[in-house]
């Protein structure tokens, strides 16, 4: 029989081996990305399973294409990035608004109808975003809002909200209400608990639902298409990038390149919240 020790050492061995494959899987297609994307066309036509190049034959050539735009005959990727992240950051920072006294109100105040508006907040999962967009496009194009950045952005507040309340609810029900009433018993007001206690314990889960969020509107393409695309001059970057993928003369660089920096700002904002982020997703387990 197999010794325990050996049982151990086994399982720590296929344990590495499976997050080597993991990260190779889930790594491999973005850094060949990204190697596409500074090598110039002629060296990935002539090599194109070239895994590492040559540093002398990068280039930023194929970036500079990309951001510049069309009137100095690149493709403007650098005005479809600012209008995402206008619509992104707005949609975000008010989806959060909306979303934590919501998610408060939820777990700690009794109302009237409250689990009607619960089951409300679950609905949302089973209707497809195809069914919604179009009513949703047709209502806003009546209150001149159908062709717009800040009707897109309220679309994506729509959109996010139900979603983050799901999620800041499981965690805000696994909070001890004992907090509350302490709090209370010394005069702090829902408002003062929620802004100075509930908020700063549940700072990690709302830092994950913010970056959710941000993902949501960032990446987001239907309703992007619906509401912009009769302006390419509001275009984000989901909508940039399908016309790089459906030019016939576009190289494959300059769609890596553009597929590149769509993702660059998402990696980006992950690193820089990483530590809250592996909290937040923990927080309803150690809860539970």
């Amino acid at each position: 029989m197999i010794s325990v020790s050996m049982q151990q050492t086994m399982l720590r061995v296929l344990k590495w081996i499976f997050l080597t494959v993991l990260v190779v899987a889930v790594g491999f297609p973005f850094y060949y990305m990204v190697v596409m994307s500074f090598v110039p066309i002629q060296d990935l036509l002539r090599e194109p399973l070239t895994l590492v190049p040559e540093l002398q034959s990068l280039t930023l050539d194929t970036y500079r294409r990309v951001i510049a735009s069309e009137g100095d005959g690149g493709f403007g990727f650098a005005r479809f990035m600012r209008n995402s992240a206008i619509v992104a950051i707005a949609a975000t920072a008010l989806t959060m608004v909306l979303s934590i006294p919501a998610s408060y109100a939820m777990t700690r105040v009794r109302f009237a109808g409250k689990g009607k508006i619960s089951a409300l907040f679950i609905a949302v999962y089973m209707f497809p975003q195809i069914i919604i967009a179009v009513p949703v496009f047709v209502g806003f194009q009546v209150i001149g809002l159908g062709t717009s950045l800040v009707g897109l952005t309220v679309a994506y507040i729509a959109l996010t909200v139900p979603v983050c309340v799901h999620m800041l609810r499981s965690y805000l029900r696994g909070l001890p209400e004992s907090i509350d009433e302490a709090a209370m018993l010394d005069g702090a007001s829902k408002w003062q608990i929620m802004r100075r206690i509930t908020v700063p314990l549940a700072m990690p889960t709302i830092i994950s639902t913010a970056l959710y969020s941000f993902m949501i509107a960032w990446n987001e393409f239907l309703f992007a298409l619906l509401f912009l695309s009769a302006k390419p001059e509001l275009w984000t970057v989901s909508l940039g990038l399908t016309r790089l993928a459906d030019g016939q003369e576009v190289s494959r660089t300059i769609l890596m390149a553009g597929s590149v920096l769509i993702t660059l700002p998402i990696v980006v904002l992950y690193g820089l919240v990483e530590r809250w982020l592996t909290e937040g997703l923990t927080a309803g387990a150690e809860k539970g």
